[in-house]
């Protein structure tokens, strides 16, 4: 077997979904046993997100790319365990809990990823290329302006530099808080409160309509 065919091996538990659940929740041998078999199939699902990022990680060898299987399946094994309880059986429990650890490989590939690269903070959004403004879209490019103004008037220096580097450039929030010497539920807070600015300040310019309790009130 070559190891391209070998890291796409995903365990196939024989669980059906209430001994999964049941068994997970169990204190002993049970639940021992049954972690680790989560935690193989956990390891399949995220070995073989991995491969298929790993032209994001130049440079990573086999070995890099198996400890990022490890750490995602891991974290995603923590998650599953703390959101057992929302398990609801609409699909197998394999089918839900190897969601868990495609979604962590990805975060653990971008973490990766921007681990050397410099994360710039800038202060203000680089003027989009709206290229020709047809008369279908003058009405969007008019929106982005906007936006652009937002920006730049409504939030603070810390919120523009937050917002730019999170949903601009795409910078994942748990480097963008170790670079900050920040923590994710602070990003989190100063994102929501951000969102909040801008979304005043286009209602006020008519770009966005009043949430609903504001209407009632005026009405």
């Amino acid at each position: 077997m070559t190891l391209d065919t070998q890291v796409f091996v995903v365990a196939t538990p024989t669980y059906e979904n209430e001994g999964w659940v049941a068994d997970l929740a169990a204190g002993g041998p049970p639940g021992v046993l049954a972690q680790r078999r989560l935690h193989r199939l956990l390891v399949g699902a995220a070995r073989r997100q991995v491969w298929r990022l790993r032209d994001l990680l130049p440079g990573a060898g086999p070995g890099d790319l198996e400890d990022l299987a490890q750490q995602a399946a891991d974290e995603a094994l923590v998650t599953v365990l703390r959101k057992l309880d929302d398990f609801q059986g609409r699909s197998l429990f394999s089918t839900w809990a190897y969601k868990f650890g495609v979604f962590q490989a990805g975060v653990e590939v971008r973490r990766q990823a921007w681990r050397s690269r410099e994360v710039t903070l800038p202060d203000q959004l680089t003027a989009l290329d709206r290229g020709p403004s047809p008369a279908d879209v003058a009405e969007a490019s008019d929106l982005a302006r906007a936006l652009e103004d937002a920006i730049a008037t409504s939030l603070s220096p810390h919120q523009r530099r937050v917002v730019l580097a999170l949903l601009v450039d795409d910078v994942p929030i748990d480097v963008l808080a170790e670079r900050l010497g920040s923590t994710r539920n602070a990003l989190y807070k100063t994102l929501h409160d951000a969102r909040a600015r801008l979304r005043r300040s286009l209602v006020t310019q008519g770009y966005l309509d009043p949430p609903d309790d504001e209407r009632s009130k005026s009405s």
